[in-house]
């Protein structure tokens, strides 16, 4: 079996095949979309072990360097280890039609192709050429502030991230927090409790939201509270490349 066979084979039953209705109807309402037990343990450990490979990957971030909070991460170079890129690949096709939905809701021109290689194309002619596909590693008293992944002119509206350690036991604390930031209105602050292997889908940067005067622009951020102690591994899988 291959590594991208074994990537596929380590998710849960009817995970092997997301789709844009799974996701829709959470993503529509609140900006965000819990996928329990996306991956197995066994999936979950093996790619946290890649944080200490550092052949498979092009940079290092440490946070606290960039007033980004604390803690520190790792972006994955090209080509993407198998699993990563199965990963990457079968998300974007669940996500491309909501995407879309989203982009002529909100009257922009681009809409995006049903497979992720056509849309890398687009990224690459664009300048758009480094991969974004990540591990971040947080231990006692780190935190991600709140922000957005926008890396060039080609952005997809929505990301993932995957929780590769155990709540309560590799770590506490550590929260996924999302914010939310309608016109003429106080932010909406959501904090979504994950388990090891579940992912979190959200939006990039807007959302479409319906109102009386039709349909506005909602803006997000996203970032994590402070490990209490332990250690916290998240995949992070944005779909566009950088510049």
């Amino acid at each position: 079996m291959s590594a991208a066979a074994a990537a596929a084979a380590a998710l849960h039953g009817k995970r092997t095949g997301l789709t844009a209705a799974e996701f829709r109807e959470p993503l529509n309402e609140h900006g965000s979309s819990v996928v329990p037990r996306l991956l197995s343990p066994t999936l979950c450990t093996e790619l946290r072990d890649m944080y200490g490979c550092e052949s498979l990957f092009r940079s290092r971030v440490v946070m606290e360097r960039h007033h980004y909070g604390r803690g520190e991460y790792k972006y994955f170079a090209a080509p993407l280890p198998p699993p990563v890129m199965q990963l990457r690949q079968q998300l974007y096709a669940a996500l491309a039609p909501v995407a879309n939905d989203w982009h002529e809701r909100l009257r922009r021109p681009e809409r995006f192709p049903a497979e992720l290689e056509e849309f890398t194309r687009r990224c690459h002619a664009a300048g758009q050429l480094r991969p974004t596909p990540l591990l971040l590693r947080y231990t006692q008293n780190d935190y991600n502030c709140l922000h957005q992944d926008i890396y060039g002119a080609h952005v997809f509206p929505l990301q993932v991230a995957i929780l590769l350690s155990q709540p309560g036991h590799d770590f506490s604390g550590g929260e996924f927090v999302l914010t939310e930031q309608r016109p003429r209105m106080q932010a909406r602050v959501e904090v979504l409790p994950l388990q090891q292997g579940d992912a979190v889908v959200f939006a990039v940067n807007e959302r479409p939201v319906a109102g009386l005067r039709g349909t506005s622009r909602a803006k997000l951020r996203h970032g994590v509270s402070r490990i209490r102690h332990g250690e916290r591994f998240t995949l992070g899988l944005i779909f566009h490349d950088a510049t």
